[in-house]
């Protein structure tokens, strides 16, 4: 009995020398640069978002965090690079809602969205607004379908390319409705609502930066697509209570880590990230680029919002035959 008790301090002291330097590496994170990934060319929404994100974090995590822009094939290069990385915490990917569209899109995707990562934070989540040219003959989600219901493949509208959320989004408005529309995708956001303004195409479903246009009557908005109104245009209904019950699409950028990312560490830079994206000049930056609403924060949240975005996504797109280009 008495080897026995005298054994026992002697393995607790042990044992906590065996957990010493998974402590100490867990305290002392980040003890070298973190990267965050942004599998699309410099200069786009993801990419400023992910700047910004990466410059609060610095500050935030007291280690240089660096963004590395790695484009092509719709994303999907940058995103495989970030599911074949160390789980260690040390590298993160920055991606749209194309993260949950794209496996359903590609016949073949080098990786799996939900067993391959782990979700980290939505950094921002925003409603489109659908906008008409004047010269269409709708104010609003009904008299719309009606008119594309007398014309079918007639209406056009913008996006910023095949498989993006405005994109989907007007693939689903015309699934819902029963309705045929024919889709003019342009190479990026940019080109859209100049388009939709001078009635190169009749509708658009947009970020807030055509909103403007709309209250100076150089467009015509007819809905959102959230599932409540946006504070921007309080007036203006939502596209499922005004027509279409049920209809709802969310754009968003998000940050994720290899699957095996150590739960304390996804936590903190979880955290830090949506403390750092709701910081007044964070904040402003975002409105400028039409990302006005708040970010949804917590990693099951964003697992939550992923596990119902794939399978919705991969329905829509089985049933229209959505190819990419």
């Amino acid at each position: 009995m008495q080897f026995r008790m005298r054994g026992v301090p002697l393995l607790a002291a042990l044992c906590c020398a065996a957990l010493a330097p998974a402590l100490v590496s867990a305290q002392a994170y980040p003890v070298k640069p973190v990267r965050i990934v942004v599998p699309f060319a410099p200069g786009g929404g993801t990419d400023i978002v992910a700047r910004i994100v990466a410059q609060k974090l610095t500050i935030a995590l007291g280690q240089t965090v660096i963004v590395d822009n790695r484009p092509g094939a719709g994303g999907m290069i940058g995103t495989e690079l970030v599911a074949r990385s160390p789980a260690d915490g040390y590298t993160f990917l920055t991606m749209p809602s194309a993260f949950s569209i794209n496996p359903s899109l590609y016949a073949k995707v080098p990786y799996d969205p939900i067993k391959d990562f782990e979700p980290v934070s939505t950094l921002t989540c925003y409603m489109l607004f659908l906008v008409a040219h004047p010269s269409l003959p709708a104010r609003n989600v009904k008299s719309l379908i009606a008119v594309a219901k007398g014309a079918p493949d007639r209406i056009t509208y913008a996006s910023s390319g095949i498989g993006t959320t405005a994109h989907i989004a007007g693939e689903l408005f015309a699934y819902m409705s029963k309705v045929r529309m024919t889709h003019i995708a342009y190479k990026g956001s940019g080109p859209s609502i100049p388009a939709v303004m001078s009635g190169e195409v009749a509708i658009l479903f947009g970020s807030n930066t055509a909103v403007p246009y709309a209250k100076m009557g150089k467009l015509v908005a007819l809905g959102v697509t959230g599932t409540q109104r946006s504070p921007l245009f309080p007036e203006l209904p939502t596209i499922s209570e005004s027509g279409i019950p049920g209809y709802e699409v969310m754009s968003w950028i998000a940050m994720f880590a290899p699957a095996g990312t150590p739960a304390a560490i996804v936590k903190r830079v979880s955290a830090e990230a949506s403390k750092g994206v709701r910081q007044p000049d964070a904040a402003d930056t975002f409105a400028k680029q039409g990302l006005d609403q708040s970010p949804t924060g917590s990693p099951d949240e964003l697992d939550k919002m992923i596990r119902a975005e794939v399978p919705k996504w991969s329905k829509l797109i089985k049933a229209v035959g959505i190819k990419p280009e």
